[in-house]
């Protein structure tokens, strides 16, 4: 393509010089397009691409028509930069620190029933990720508890129903 345009310019150029020039109109101005036997001398413009500014954003991709939805495209109502799935729920809801701490607070009598079956009634004072620390009342001593060793607790209220 290049040669043919290349080889048309070469013609063109070789016509002018054989041509005598054409008189410029009345107006004055020189005209910039010249005929000789049926060519047009035109000027070939080529854009600069170095001066070309970039995309900021690349285009999205075209299906096979323009009005075809793509299979991975959001539905109506969607988000449109939401991941497709949804996230995995956290490791750790907090429903059991939240649980400690409202019995902790209120100071509710609860009783803890090991793994083992054996029933240890008190306060929680406090707790951790490994073990809570029972108050019992009387002269019974305190205990630390692994919570690994607990099977289930429960107020002491509702044992009584």
């Amino acid at each position: 393509m290049k040669d043919t345009l290349d080889s048309s310019a070469a013609v063109a150029r070789a016509q002018e010089k054989k041509a005598p020039e054409a008189e410029p109109p009345a107006g004055g101005a020189p005209n910039t397009l010249v005929e000789h036997d049926g060519f047009t001398n035109r000027k070939l413009i080529r854009p600069s691409l170095q001066n070309r500014p970039e995309r900021s954003l690349p285009r999205p991709p075209r299906g096979p028509e323009a009005g075809e939805r793509s299979v991975g495209a959001p539905e109506r109502g969607e988000r449109p930069g939401s991941p497709a799935k949804k996230s995995a729920p956290p490791e750790q809801t907090h429903a059991e620190n939240f649980y400690y701490q409202k019995q902790i607070q209120a100071k509710t009598p609860m009783v803890i029933v090991l793994n083992d079956g054996e029933e240890i009634r008190g306060v929680i004072e406090w707790y951790d990720r490994n073990c809570i620390k029972v108050n019992r009342t009387g002269s019974l001593p305190n205990l630390l508890i692994y919570k690994p060793s607990i099977k289930y607790l429960f107020k002491e209220s509702e044992s009584k129903r």
